[in-house]
Parts: C-alpha cells; sequence; structure tokens
C-alpha cells in the first residue's frame, strides 16, 4: 500500500524538488527505509545514528506526532498521510 509523504523544503534536495513522495510500507520505520532507497542520504538527516528519530525532526501520522504513538515502529494505515515537520528553534 502506498503512502503519501510531504518533505519539508530543507529536505527536498534529496528529492530532486519534489515536495510529496509515494512510499510503502506497514510502520514509519519501513517507510524511512523506503525513502533511503529512493533519496539516498535522506534517513541520516531524520534519524540518529542509533536509529532513533532526531530530536529536531517531528513525524506526524494523519496529523497524530509519533512520539506519542509508537514511534518509528507506529503501524500504518492504508492511504495515510505521514508529514516530516523540522523544528525551528528561535525566540
Amino acid at each position: 500500500m502506498s503512502h503519501r509523504v510531504i518533505i519539508p523544503t530543507p529536505l527536498r534536495r534529496f528529492t530532486n524538488g519534489v515536495e510529496t513522495v509515494e512510499v510503502e510500507g506497514k510502520t514509519i520505520g519501513e517507510i524511512f527505509d523506503q525513502l533511503e532507497a529512493h533519496y539516498p542520504g535522506i534517513r541520516a538527516r531524520l534519524c540518529e545514528e542509533n536509529g532513533e528519530l532526531r530530536r529536531f525532526i517531528n513525524v506526524y501520522l494523519n496529523g497524530e506526532d509519533i512520539r506519542f504513538l509508537d514511534r518509528l515502529q507506529t503501524s500504518v494505515g492504508e492511504q495515510a498521510e505521514v508529514s516530516i515537520v523540522p523544528a525551528i528553534a528561535g525566540g
């Protein structure tokens, strides 16, 4: 099953400027694996070396923050939308 992933502007250099991509996966982790397979280097911007989600990257599954679900093991249903949102610091 294919899922829509919204790519933020800072990561679009990996997708040749494409804002939305379609990938398959049963979990957020599998979706990230597919992103990496199609767009090499993108996973390193999303995850730490130990595989955990980077601190300043927020990922939403149909509007819900995966940090409050099962993180990268979060199950993804049919026709899901995944939004990747880098946190912006400032004040």
